[in-house]
């Protein structure tokens, strides 16, 4: 017994002529023997919703069918109601339903060269539902895309390089790249269908964060650190960054959190190039720790400091 055809078409019985072939359209496309070959239940699902089609696509089957004058198979639930089948203009038999129904061989290649670019004419041909309509081979059609997610470290983001995607596949990334971009490789997803081109890869990419050095858009922030005795005597530190090398002269006096603007030494783009703001924090080293108590009983007692006013 055919199966309803409004719920084979996921459509209400209130839908527009357009509702249903928008609804068809949709679950032929996944549906098709073309896209599923060798898959007998896609091909049987396949056939149930075209049939559903050809019945709701045809106004005055569908008033029928909505009457009860006939069930979902197009057949006429009182068979001596009106004679078997009334003959169509050209003198045969209108089926109804069982080929396509109202739809002649012209609707129906347009709908499928719309869905697939198949060619529904002459030539070499095969039937897609036995007994229904024939068609030629589909089109060539691209392969579909891929996705990938690859993580990477903050320098590695920074100078750039080539990953291994595994299976072969390998990619490179530009200098400066940022997290959560995505990089798109030509041609390298899934294979195209009946000799069309492959499909093509899609890398997100994730960088993990670093533990002294960030960035925000296209600035850098560096944390360094500095002796106390650097920080009492001043001192040049030169850094070597995954962007280049700098230098920066940290002045007598300086305290801890001071920050620097280096401009211009940040993640370089075509835009422009960013800058880098480096902080100080300063360190005691094993030697400053063993003469501390000495360095102690030199300090002032009794300083009247505001140091954690306001720390919560």
């Amino acid at each position: 017994m055919a199966k309803n055809p409004y719920k084979l078409l996921g459509v209400a019985k209130t839908a527009s002529e357009k509702e249903i072939k928008s609804a068809y359209r949709k679950l032929a496309k996944t549906l098709h023997p073309d896209v599923n070959p060798d898959n007998p239940k896609a091909e049987e699902k396949f056939k149930e919703v075209t049939a559903a089609y050809n019945l709701l696509s045809n106004p005055d089957l569908r008033k029928q069918y909505d009457t009860g004058r006939v069930d979902a198979s197009g057949q006429q639930q009182n068979p001596f109601a009106g004679g078997f089948r009334q003959a169509n203009a050209q003198g045969g038999m209108d089926t109804g339903f069982g080929g396509f129904g109202g739809m002649g061989q012209d609707d129906m290649s347009d709908l499928f060269s719309s869905l697939f670019g198949m060619n529904m004419g002459g030539g070499s041909r095969r039937s897609s539902m036995g007994g229904g309509f024939q068609q030629r081979r589909a089109a060539p059609q691209k392969g579909a895309d891929v996705r990938y997610k690859l993580n990477m470290s903050l320098i590695d983001a920074l100078t750039g390089g080539v990953k291994d995607l595994g299976k072969g596949l390998n990619v490179r990334f530009p200098k400066g790249i940022k997290d959560g971009q995505t990089l798109r490789l030509r041609e390298k997803g899934r294979p195209g269908v009946n000799g069309g081109p492959p499909g093509d890869a899609h890398v997100k990419i994730t960088v993990q964060p670093h533990k002294r050095l960030s960035r925000i858009d296209d600035d850098l922030y560096l944390s360094v650190p500095i002796s106390l005795s650097e920080a009492l005597k001043g001192v040049k530190v030169d850094l070597d960054l995954p962007t280049g090398k700098v230098s920066l002269s940290i002045p007598a006096g300086t305290n801890t959190g001071k920050k620097f603007r280096l401009k211009n030494k940040g993640v370089r783009v075509k835009s422009g190039t960013g800058d880098l703001f480096v902080t100080v924090n300063i360190v005691l080293t094993d030697g400053e720790m063993a003469g501390a108590s000495v360095l102690a009983a030199q300090l002032p007692d009794g300083e009247k400091h505001d140091l954690r006013r306001k720390l919560i």
